[in-house]
């Protein structure tokens, strides 16, 4: 599991400033550091979430004095982690049902600050294109991480494929299905690798983002996940960060340009149909 700063690290900090103030070394008050500071790191995955940073945040910071820095990650774990060890400020690329489990799994406190963005999840065609008609025994590859699991589990009992055995488990996985009328197989991937999946499998449920990178849109997906009520609240894309920068002035602001009606219409722009406003 991460740890926070190493303490020995603090300790030579400090003895290094007494250090130099002994041997006459600027009388001049240190800054406050981090929070004082007009730079802002954001991890982010690159689609949609860097470029919408780059595109549209970025200039609209540096009206403000503050310059984004945006680190580009192609997985769903060291975006938490950066943020957590203090390497990162914030992070752009999850649901908060995602930061929910992720933080009961390593024992963590990182915190949802606003919720931004909604994007659809879809099952896609592979070798098969017929979801409603399904062939017994047909091969689905959903992500491995438990909530976008049980979200394209969740998906496929909206289409009456599955059932569980609590239809509204968030946390389902397939030992939770009641009735496989089909016989579906299920092949457990990483959420990034289930669009290049799409060729050895029937069917896969693919993450909006990744979607998006692979070139697909909703309009491609063959069904999507209602989006209402529990996809908006459990799955809309939030900005996260560490507990004690919950109320920074950066990280604010940065919130504050991605809530705007203009914001909206650049996504309306941009994305169209694949990334919705959630706010």
């Amino acid at each position: 599991m991460l740890t926070r700063r190493n303490f020995v690290t603090s300790t030579l900090g400090l003895a290094a400033t007494a250090t130099l103030a002994a041997c006459g070394g600027s009388s001049e008050p240190a800054s406050d550091g981090a929070a004082e500071s007009q730079t802002l790191s954001v991890a982010a995955t690159p689609e949609p979430h860097a470029k919408i940073l780059t595109e549209f945040a970025a200039p609209k910071l540096a009206e403000q004095g503050i310059e984004l820095e945006v680190k580009e990650f192609t997985d769903y774990v060291q975006p938490n982690e950066v943020v957590y060890n203090g390497e990162i400020d914030c992070n752009y690329f999850q649901h908060i049902n995602y930061l929910r489990d992720y933080d009961e799994q390593n024992g963590e406190d990182l915190v949802s600050v606003a919720k931004i963005h909604y994007e659809p999840f879809g099952i896609y065609a592979g070798k098969s294109d017929d979801l409603a008609n399904i062939a017994d025994g047909a091969v689905v590859a959903v992500p491995n991480d438990p909530t976008n699991e049980a979200r394209a589990l969740l998906l496929l009992q909206q289409e009456g494929l599955i059932t569980l055995k609590n239809p509204e488990d968030l946390g389902a996985t397939p030992n939770d299905i009641s009735e496989n009328p089909h016989n579906i197989e299920f092949r457990e991937i990483e959420a990034a690798a289930t669009p290049r999946a799409l060729e050895d499998v029937d069917f896969a449920a693919i993450n909006g983002n990744y979607a998006i990178e692979a070139g697909l849109h909703a309009t491609d997906a063959l069904v999507l996940e209602e989006a209402s009520g529990i996809a908006f609240e459990e799955y809309a894309n939030i900005i996260c960060t560490s507990a004690d920068k919950e109320n920074d002035e950066r990280i604010a602001a940065l919130v504050a340009v991605l809530q705007t009606d203009e914001f909206k219409a650049y996504l309306e722009e941009n994305f169209g149909e694949d990334v919705l406003p959630a706010f």
